[in-house]
């Protein structure tokens, strides 16, 4: 199995992911830049956090439109697996590969912190490990996380099965405290209708050891190995 690394001009996640996929679970991984039309052999794609050209008008707004996401598009809709984490969920939304938009943060100021996860939808090539009752501290580091959903998105989205993620209290309740921007309904990550695309605010390749305060983050990349690899 090999996994492929999506780099732009202000990706700063980029190496943790591969550090993730690599050298903690020992799956192919390589580098692929924003100007390539080619992914290459890869059977999984990432597209990682950052500060893609800047943010500059809005996160993953520019993004959306290098040659890569042509390609990143069609493999997305053969089925391929693709996580967008942060700002490459600002991406994935920009490109209209997930549906929503992304807004400031509500308290309008940069979030960095641990945060508490409910997983609602473990049929995704990233979610299937994630065990029923486990309550996941993940980190977020974001100043536009606010996920927007208007009542007939959410609606369907709800309907459809594709909200993965929701932000909620250590006990596992979904509280508007345990929200830290003011996402739709704790919104903290999606997927598209097929399930292959998922989109996440929070940062699991920055908890994948004990060391740096959790290492909840492993259960999206054993979930990788676990359903894309005996696929292959």
């Amino acid at each position: 199995m090999k996994f492929g690394v999506i780099v732009f001009p202000g990706s700063n996640c980029d190496h943790d992911a591969y550090h993730a996929l690599k050298h903690e679970h020992g799956i192919d991984t390589t580098f692929i830049w924003h100007k390539d039309t080619d992914l290459g052999n890869v059977d999984g794609i990432i597209i990682p956090g950052g500060f893609s050209y800047g943010d500059y008008l809005r996160s993953g707004a520019i993004a959306r439109f290098s040659p890569v996401m042509n390609q990143v598009a069609g493999f997305a809709g053969k089925g391929g697996p693709v996580l967008g984490i942060c700002n490459g969920f600002q991406i994935l939304l920009e490109a209209q590969l997930l549906p929503g938009t992304m807004m400031h943060n509500e308290q309008l100021r940069f979030t960095c912190k641990f945060v508490n996860l409910l997983c609602q939808n473990r049929n995704t090539p990233f979610t299937a490990c994630i065990p029923e009752d486990r309550i996941l501290s993940i980190p977020v580091a974001h100043g536009e996380g606010n996920y927007y959903a208007d009542r007939d998105l959410l609606s369907k989205l709800e309907d459809e099965n594709q909200i993965v993620l929701r932000y909620c209290s250590a006990e596992g309740e979904v509280t508007p405290e345990a929200n830290p921007n003011g996402s739709t309904a704790n919104i903290a990550g999606i997927c598209n209708k097929t399930g292959n695309v998922v989109g996440m605010m929070p940062h699991p390749e920055r908890a994948v050891e004990e060391k740096l305060g959790s290492a909840d983050g492993r259960f999206f990349f054993e979930s990788a190995l676990a359903q894309i690899a005996p696929a292959l």
